[in-house]
């Protein structure tokens, strides 16, 4: 019997689902998920295996223009998206409007089989939907679209299948027991990422990084600490909260989402460091493990 085995690369604007359509497809919860847009900072790959395929999806940061160096490098891993996959996912919503631009352009001229995803069709009518495929194909004339709702699982089956046959036959690129190419400490910055930006409003989320200060496994217990970094003294003060109660219930909600992904029990400690305009210093940038 003849294997199959590519990667597949998923991409869209901010918030139109493209990680929810992650964790369906995988069936882990891999990249964090939150009503706000630019959620996703890194490429998080997520490996799905059959008996005859191994598919390699990546989850890609929202298209932004850049207003400063982190979102530079959240773009470069978009551009290397597009020239290093054997099948784009080019996620869009059943509300967004088909307009031309620079990425669509680069779109069409790739020869690279193209699914175009319209999400969240749970949320409109037959006609609008309906309309919504002609105007997308007269956008992308070469892609083949598939409407579907990740968040309630509808058509993601036929998805998956649709990406089967557009698989190379290949040997698996991963052993077949693997479900991602990173590493447990990268998924608990993830993890504590997705409570601040469900917990906290406004800026906090978009001015706060997460770096590990230290992490030991013990016989019976991880510990963790925890720097958040944030770019003024009065982000502090908010991410504490009257007598530290915003951060304990933030602390509370990741450590046991954290012992959940590790199946260890945690102790978890977070501090809290002003580092002014992180987000444009290259250097820590690279500490924090983006690519420059």
């Amino acid at each position: 019997m003849s294997h199959k085995a590519g990667f597949v690369n998923i991409l869209g604007n901010p918030n139109v689902g493209k990680s929810t359509l992650m964790n369906a497809l995988t069936g882990e919860k891999l990249s964090i998920i939150s009503p706000k847009a630019q959620t996703t900072r890194h490429r998080i790959r997520g490996i799905v295996n059959g008996e005859d395929y191994q598919i390699v999806f990546t989850d890609t940061p929202g298209i932004v223009k850049p207003a400063y160096k982190l979102h530079e490098s959240m773009m470069r891993l978009v551009e290397t998206a597009l020239s290093d996959a054997d099948v784009f996912i080019y996620v869009v919503e059943i509300f967004e409007r088909p307009e031309p631009s620079e990425f669509i352009e680069k779109l069409n001229r790739r020869t690279t089989p193209l699914l175009l995803v319209l999400n969240k069709i749970d949320l409109s009518q037959q006609e609008k939907m309906e309309a919504a495929v002609q105007e997308w194909k007269a956008l992308l004339p070469l892609a083949e679209i598939l409407p579907i709702s990740a968040l309630h699982n509808f058509n993601t089956d036929v998805l998956l299948k649709k990406i089967i046959s557009l698989l190379p036959e290949s040997e698996p690129f991963f052993p077949k027991d693997e479900l991602t190419d990173q590493h447990e400490r990268f998924f608990v910055t993830e993890i504590i990422r997705e409570k601040i930006f469900l917990n906290y409003a406004k800026e906090i989320p978009y001015s706060t990084e997460v770096e590990i200060e230290s992490y030991v496994d013990e016989e019976k217990i991880t510990r963790i600490s925890i720097l958040l970094h944030v770019m003024r003294e009065s982000q502090k003060g908010i991410l504490l909260g009257h007598q530290g109660s915003a951060i304990k219930k933030m602390a509370t909600e990741a450590r046991l989402d954290i012992e959940e992904f590790i199946h260890r029990h945690v102790f978890l400690e977070i501090h809290i460091k002003v580092s002014k305009d992180w987000r444009n210093d290259e250097k820590a940038l690279k500490r924090f493990g983006y690519d420059f």
